[in-house]
């Protein structure tokens, strides 16, 4: 049997995920037609999207580049109200839903990597964790910034102010936006499950041409060995943050996705536990696996209403700490790596075998 080169391997690899990802929409699309899904089910269906593009996204930092970042929620964040401002700015401007939708990702993708660029530049320069603890002072810093902030709109455009909603002066007419710790209370939801499926192939295009280019491979030659790939010429910096940045443009378009669903959202859903949520799905799938990523995204972002149906959403996260420990016991066992590996090759022999006796 003729093997595989490495090229189509990765062009073989690449269909499966985007199969994956087209076969359970339509699956859920039609069932969502069909009126087969519950409404806790149908509430969960963006969600979903918005998680596993940021399953996706935190893991061209932590897989591919090899770096940890603590405060991706940060740069959710940063496009979820920024994003919101956008789309309730042009409310009477741009009456289409889609367009709006489409122009405040923009909006706040765009700014989440300006946010990106300002950490990373002077970050990434040096070495060891110093990313980690950056960004996480980061998403702190962003959510005690959107606790203050008050935004507002009127026929003379946009106002802010840090001290309380009736500093913005608005005139006859104008509404606010954003209300501090209150974050906005009276949004129009315009995100779908559509919206989101189209997002999460976005997302997994960018993420796969990034990865499988030549600047991807520069980037993983820093990550597994950055002397070596230095002693050749490849720049540390310029790689690194052009995953990191790539990364935070990502995460700020699904902030964007999960703010629309919601008609009110705080500053404090943004939190730490936000980011390590995130990071446990890039974990669980595995590491630089981004496929994996999905499936875990996916189905741990479904998994409170699941164990709500059994009375067990309190336990939600000894359940997330249990898999954890088993996946971590799992992969790094030497006898189970040494009974999968037999059984992987076997498996590989046999086929050559069949495909020989064809031949």
């Amino acid at each position: 049997m003729k093997k595989l080169s490495p090229g189509r391997r990765r062009l073989i690899n690449n269909c499966i995920t985007y199969g994956i990802v087209i076969v359970a929409f339509l699956i859920l699309q039609a069932c969502n037609v069909g009126g087969l899904l519950s409404p806790s089910i149908q509430g969960q269906l963006v969600p979903i999207c918005a998680y596993v593009v940021m399953a996706i996204a935190l893991n061209l930092v932590v897989g591919i580049s090899g770096e940890l970042s603590l405060g991706h929620a940060g740069f959710m964040s940063v496009g979820a109200f920024s994003g919101v401002v956008a789309a309730m700015s042009l409310q009477n401007s741009i009456p289409n839903d889609a367009l709006r939708l489409a122009i405040a990702m923009v909006v706040g993708a765009v700014l989440a990597g300006v946010a990106g660029v300002i950490v990373g530049v002077p970050v990434l320069r040096l070495r060891g964790d110093y990313l980690a603890i950056v960004t996480l002072a980061f998403g702190e810093i962003i959510r005690n910034i959107f606790n203050v902030l008050y935004v507002g709109v009127d026929e003379n455009g946009l106002h802010f102010s840090l001290q309380n909603e009736m500093a913005l002066n608005l005139a006859e007419g104008g509404k606010s936006i954003l209300k501090g710790p209150m974050g906005f209370t009276s949004n129009m939801k315009l995100a779908t499950f559509t919206a989101g499926f189209i997002l999460v192939l976005i997302t997994l295009t960018i993420a796969l041409n990034l990865i499988n280019s030549r600047s991807g491979r520069a980037i993983m030659a820093l990550r597994d060995n950055r002397i070596a790939a230095e002693s050749v010429g490849i720049g540390a910096t310029k790689y690194k943050l052009m995953a990191f940045v790539t990364s935070a443009v990502l995460a700020g378009a699904a902030g964007v996705l999960y703010a629309m669903n919601y008609s009110s959202m705080a500053p404090k859903k943004f939190d730490f536990n936000t980011s390590i949520l995130i990071l446990v799905f890039v974990v669980l799938g595995g590491i630089g696996n981004i496929r994996g990523s999905i499936i875990a995204a996916a189905f741990l972002t479904y998994l409170p209403e699941l164990l709500r149906n059994f009375n067990l959403d309190e336990f939600r996260m000894l359940v997330y700490a249990i898999v954890l420990i088993l996946v971590m016991l799992v992969t790094n066992n030497p006898m189970l790596k040494s009974v999968f590996t037999f059984a992987g090759r076997k498996a590989r022999k046999e086929e050559a075998k069949k495909g020989g006796a064809v031949q």
